[in-house]
């Protein structure tokens, strides 16, 4: 049934439409409204593609599942509409012309797949009938069309043709499963935005003036604040130089990357005397006996309303990061401290002045210099352990990996290897880079996770990277120049934490080469051409909207309109200046989506969207929408009562598993996911998850059931070329993806076009020595 509206009063969004339309061929169309007024639209004509290349490339953008939906159908069994109707034209003279006809397809056939989830019980509630939907779905597509019209004359800018470019970064960040979440918020917003008056419209606008970032910050703008900007390539001082000014001073904080860094400064503060505090996201230690202490934390943990001397804040160039990036703004915006020290790359120097000079801060840049030199070898290991050498770091992305070297390399050289990655508990991680340090003792090589480029203090003379590709929450992909170039540089390493505890000498203890190279040789190509390019500077910094400006604007729609569509209009009407970017992490909507049934207020469902989840674990959205409705209900969040958190994996013993040794890792890496989530919102909601101590404790036991299973794979040196080999297929097959976005379009994949095929580069020589590439690589 329909719900009748009395007159002026805005419809209801359209949030969860059902599928009534039927299903449309594969082939390239175009929509055409039958009105009067009908404009036809013609693409750019080139030649045609011949029908058999067509039909192979359309083949590979279809979704398998819907092959046989499509069989049989004919242009004449297509729905023409009736009256006003849009009616979808047979347009396959046109498919396959222009650089972006796959993308155009595969936007297209995602489209379908948007529409088919839409249920019959939201028209019906919304007061949208099946022609009406019909109608809407059919012009939206005409809006599809005419994006890609432009995109074919090179108008791809987001400012010109935000459609199309909010497609393509969907599709770039999060492949199809992105384009599909982006194609049902757009054709949400297509929907909602013709139940809007003008004047309506025109007042969200003004609510979401973004363009002034730092006015939110009404307390740091009544200071006189002096930026000192730290840059240059790693191994060049400019992090150590930061902290000597805060340890120099009476109060001040540290913000890093990566929990592993704050706890290396709140230790390196701590074995100096000075008391300090640390604060991440999963742990919290305050000084008992005093009131006036530093602190170290993670850079979404600064506090921005309390007064300091001097802040320091770590890999500012992560400023420019989608996902994260806003935490860096914030920081940097929001900090009160009279001196702020930033430390990072040199392409971040223009975009930070430019900022300092809106704001009215003075803003120093101090330019280093590499204390070692560095060198790329022509040479990669080929998988021979024997050839490692005392002072080896190997970097791995994955704890599966990492354990599998750290066994692989003690079982072929007969001598020790330290490890290191994020998830282990704070006191292990010290002890094993403690080991490594120490040149008296067995512990020649250590294996650690890509942390070690972020400025986690080793004494490392040889970085090997076992892989130059990682999977970073979306896929798999090739390591981006600069992440190659901050992590190999980590190589000859001048000072370690714990010579930095001591007094200083002032005396250099010797300058120390360092090497990069690769495990396997087909990935070495990549590296030399990483320390060879130049890397464009960063103009723009992420922010996010503010939580009292998503509550005020939610006001403007009905109660239940989800979370997420309202935060994806937040984006398409805010308007930002040059220096910044809008960015609402793809992760955050789909936890919204998840808790959208949970009556919640906007303020818990943003918190909750900041929740460390990961997806692939087992339950994990589950454990989701058990912890939001202890809330929801102001519930007691006893731990033990929690029945989604799957406690009893505790109890199951690798030997009597029915199952293979891999599930029985991810079950105890999905109970470790789910004991952080508890911990998380114990430092948010303190007065419902009261079993802090207990999960602390569950979580610790969980952390040595994983290192000793993980200790107790056997993996054979085959095992491990098969991860790498599977890896570099997987991101080869993203990379073939993305080029349905149209070849030379995006910046973004330049070096993945370049990378070699897997098969044509067992010849390959470096195209400079490795002196040539030292001085490129120190070059200021």
């Amino acid at each position: 049934m329909r719900f009748p509206l009395r007159p002026g009063v805005v419809r209801p969004p359209l949030c969860h439409i059902a599928a009534t339309r039927r299903l449309l061929s594969t082939t390239p169309r175009f929509y055409d409204d039958t009105s009067k007024t009908k404009t036809k639209i013609e693409p750019p004509q080139k030649n045609p593609m011949s029908r058999g290349k067509l039909k192979a490339m359309l083949a590979a953008t279809v979704d398998p599942r819907q092959k046989n939906s499509f069989k049989g159908r004919r242009p004449s069994q297509i729905n023409h509409g009736k009256g006003h109707k849009p009616r979808m034209r047979w347009e396959s003279k046109n498919a396959g012309k222009g650089r972006h006809a796959m993308f155009r397809q595969t936007v297209f056939n995602r489209f379908e797949g948007v529409l088919q989830k839409f249920s019959k019980s939201s028209v019906s509630v919304t007061g949208v009938g099946e022609e009406e939907l019909d109608k809407q779905a059919a012009l939206f597509m005409d809006v599809l069309e005419k994006a890609f019209i432009m995109a074919e004359q090179n108008v791809t800018q987001r400012d010109r043709n935000p459609l199309f470019w909010n497609l393509r970064d969907a599709f770039i960040l999060k492949d199809v499963k992105g384009l599909s979440n982006e194609l049902q918020y757009s054709f949400q917003s297509f929907l909602i935005r013709q139940r809007f008056s003008k004047g309506l419209e025109e007042s969200h606008k003004r609510l979401l003036d973004f363009r002034f970032p730092y006015e939110w910050f009404p307390a740091t703008r009544t200071m006189q604040r002096t930026i000192h900007l730290h840059v240059g390539p790693t191994n060049s001082g400019k992090t150590y130089r930061a902290l000597k000014a805060l340890e120099n001073s009476k109060r001040g904080v540290y913000a890093g990357p990566l929990r592993l860094l704050a706890n290396e400064v709140y230790q390196r503060l701590q074995a100096k005397g000075l008391p300090c505090a640390l604060m991440t996201g999963e742990e919290v230690r305050i000084p008992q006996d005093t009131d006036t202490y530093f602190t170290s934390c993670t850079v979404e943990m600064i506090p921005v309303n309390e007064p300091y001397d001097v802040a320091v804040i770590d890999e500012i160039q992560m400023i420019a990061d989608p996902d994260r990036g806003s935490g860096w703004t914030t920081a940097l915006l929001g900090v009160m401290a009279k001196e702020v020290h930033l430390c990072g790359e040199e392409r971040t120097v223009k975009l930070i002045q430019s900022i300092c000079a809106a704001i009215g801060d003075e803003c120093i840049v101090h330019r280093y210099e590499r204390l070692s030199p560095l060198e790329t070898m022509s040479e990669a290991i080929d998988e021979d352990y024997n050839r490692l050498e005392k002072g080896d770091a190997i970097v791995a992305f994955s704890r599966m990996n990492l354990h599998a070297l750290k066994t692989t390399i003690e079982k072929h050289t007969g001598r020790r290897c330290a490890i290191i990655y994020g998830s282990l508990p704070p006191e292990v991680r010290v002890q094993q880079a403690a080991l490594f340090n120490d040149p008296n003792n067995d512990y020649d090589f250590i294996v650690a996770s890509d942390a070690i480029g972020m400025g986690l203090n080793l004494e490392i003379r040889r970085v090997i990277l076992d892989s130059v590709t990682k999977y970073d929450g979306n896929q798999n992909r090739h390591l981006t120049y600069p992440e190659l170039k901050q992590i190999g540089g980590r190589a000859g390493r001048y000072r370690t934490a714990r010579q930095a505890t001591e007094a200083d000498s002032g005396a250099d203890d010797g300058r120390k080469v360092g090497y990069v190279t690769t495990m396997a040789r087909q990935d070495l190509k990549n590296v030399h051409r990483a320390f060879r390019s130049n890397v464009d500077d960063i103009d723009c910094a992420y922010v996010t909207p503010p939580a009292a400006a998503v509550e005020r604007f939610s006001t403007y729609f009905p109660k239940d309109t989800p979370l997420s569509f309202i935060l994806m209009r937040i984006r398409e009407l805010a308007s930002v200046s040059k220096n910044f970017r809008l960015g609402i992490a793809p992760d955050k909507l789909e936890i919204a989506d998840a808790i959208q049934h949970i009556p919640l207020t906007i303020y818990d469902r943003l918190t909750l969207c900041h929740l460390p989840v990961w997806q692939r674990a087992e339950n994990s959205m589950d454990v989701l929408r058990a912890l939001a409705t202890i809330i929801s209900e102001n519930g007691r969040g006893d731990l033990l009562s929690i029945k989604e958190i799957p406690l009893e994996f505790l109890d199951i013993d690798l030997r009597n598993f029915k199952g293979t040794p891999i599930d029985y890792l991810h079950k105890l890496e999905s109970l470790h996911v789910a004991i952080n989530q508890y911990v998380w919102l114990s430092y948010r909601f303190s007065g419902m998850f009261r079993d802090q101590a207990l999960a602390f404790h569950v979580r610790s036991l969980v952390e040595q059931k994983l290192v000793d299973t993980l200790e107790r794979l056997d993996f054979t040196q085959s095992d491990l070329q098969s991860i790498r080999t599977n890896k570099r297929l997987m991101a080869q097959s993203q990379k073939n993806s993305r080029k349905v976005l149209g070849e030379g379009d995006l910046k973004d994949i330049e070096q993945e076009m370049d990378d070699p095929p897997l098969d044509q580069d067992e010849h390959w020589e470096p195209h400079q020595t490795s002196e040539e590439v030292a001085a490129t690589a120190s070059a200021p």
